[in-house]
């Protein structure tokens, strides 16, 4: 990116600083840094801290041995670097502090984010500053997606899509979940993921899909049970997060009834997303389907969260959030029916889940997977209708 796009994003962050009273901002390495800059560090033992100030440069305190990242930045910074003596950190949080002028100053500081390490050598460099949360203030950079920004999650929907389509070749029963979560890992990075992806796929079958946020194990696929498979691509830092639900053959009329139920629910929070309503009246919309149905307990999480360079992020899609929606936000809309193994009752789980995007005219999927229960041969495991469309997506 040019210099322009990352000084527009930092201005933006200082008309928002300035908004709510704080006279900098303290990031380490996540999402909102590299947002903001374009860099990316680990989190590791040495810490990495910048700092932003309105109408400043930023301020990047770093080990000497990531300075390199540092050549190619498109824009200027001042950087404190600090060599393998640990005895040595402290001298260079504090030159930075005087440089900034942040002691005695109000400080903003993502707390789901910002780790002790860090925050115990600032404090010690600015004793009379005051560290306060800016999690919802910074939110707002990121919440509304620009048109580049939008082209890369379409582009990692579109990745996700074919990885499974063609890991969904070599799937067989009596392979086990964690064969073919491998193998779904191997063809995102085929079809151009980025190696960083969003989380680890869940892979469920059977009663283990009742398990919202399952752990691929060394369980077996049968015939007759369903198949929850959850997820995601990374393209350019920004990323994808889907689910759909699969039939091992036939499965009993229940399970194709609440695949159904979770289909409809799905369709109505797509349709009712649009700006200007609040995210709950999403998370109302998907539930009253579900509910009306029977199932209501048995939909024991929100509709949906806030996507692109977190797979969690704001706004979030749950009954209680009245924040009002607005163009450029994206999120996922993902309702779900769980019913644990009880007794002689098989158990499972069905989620369909999408990526949406807010546009004037209402809310556009970037996703487009089949999502009704798709019914894979017991033979070859291959689809035996509704194919996934799409020619494969590289990597722009």
């Amino acid at each position: 990116m040019s210099s322009n796009h990352f000084l527009e994003r930092q201005h933006k962050l200082a008309q928002i600083l300035a908004a709510n009273q704080l006279d900098a901002l303290a990031l380490n390495p996540g999402p909102n840094l590299t947002h903001l800059t374009g860099l990316n560090f680990h989190l590791m033992e040495r810490p990495v801290v910048a700092v932003f100030r309105p109408g400043a440069e930023v301020l990047l305190i770093l080990p000497e041995l990531e300075q390199a990242k540092l050549a190619q930045l498109p824009f200027k910074l001042q950087a404190f670097p600090y060599s393998e003596d640990r005895a040595a950190w402290p001298k260079a949080f504090r030159q930075a502090v005087e440089v900034g002028g942040l002691d005695g100053k109000r400080v903003g500081v993502i707390g789901r984010r910002l780790r002790v390490l860090e925050l115990r050598f600032l404090e010690e460099a600015a004793p009379q500053a005051e560290f306060i949360s800016a999690e919802a203030e910074l939110a707002e950079l990121r919440m509304k997606k620009d048109a580049s920004e939008i082209t890369s999650m379409r582009q990692a929907a579109h990745c996700a899509q074919n990885a499974l389509t063609a890991a969904l070749t070599e799937l067989q029963i009596g392979m086990t979940e964690r064969e073919f979560a491998s193998e779904l890992v191997i063809q995102l990075l085929r079809h151009g993921s980025d190696p960083h992806l969003p989380f680890a796929p869940i892979v469920a079958s059977g009663p283990n899909s009742a398990n919202p946020h399952a752990t691929p194990t060394d369980r077996k696929f049968a015939e007759g049970e369903v198949l929850l498979i959850d997820w995601g691509a990374n393209i350019d830092g920004y990323f994808s997060d889907i689910t759909r639900t699969f039939a091992m053959g036939e499965v009993d009329a229940q399970m194709r009834q609440i695949a159904k139920i979770v289909a409809d629910a799905n369709a109505a929070g797509r349709e009712a997303a649009r700006a200007g309503i609040p995210t709950g009246e999403v998370d109302r919309a998907t539930r009253a389907i579900i509910s009306q149905a029977g199932h209501g307990e048995r939909f024991i999480h929100r509709t949906g969260h806030g996507l692109g360079r977190e797979g969690h992020e704001e706004p979030y899609i749950s009954a209680g959030n009245e924040q009002i929606l607005q163009v450029g936000m994206t999120f996922t809309i993902e309702p779900g029916i769980y019913i644990p193994q009880v007794g002689g009752v098989r158990g499972g789980g069905v989620r369909i889940e999408d990526d949406v995007v807010i546009t004037p005219e209402g809310c556009e999927s970037l996703t487009d997977l089949p999502r009704e229960l798709i019914e894979i041969s017991p033979r070859n495991a291959v689809p035996r209708r509704n194919r996934v469309p799409g020619a494969e997506v590289s990597k722009p």
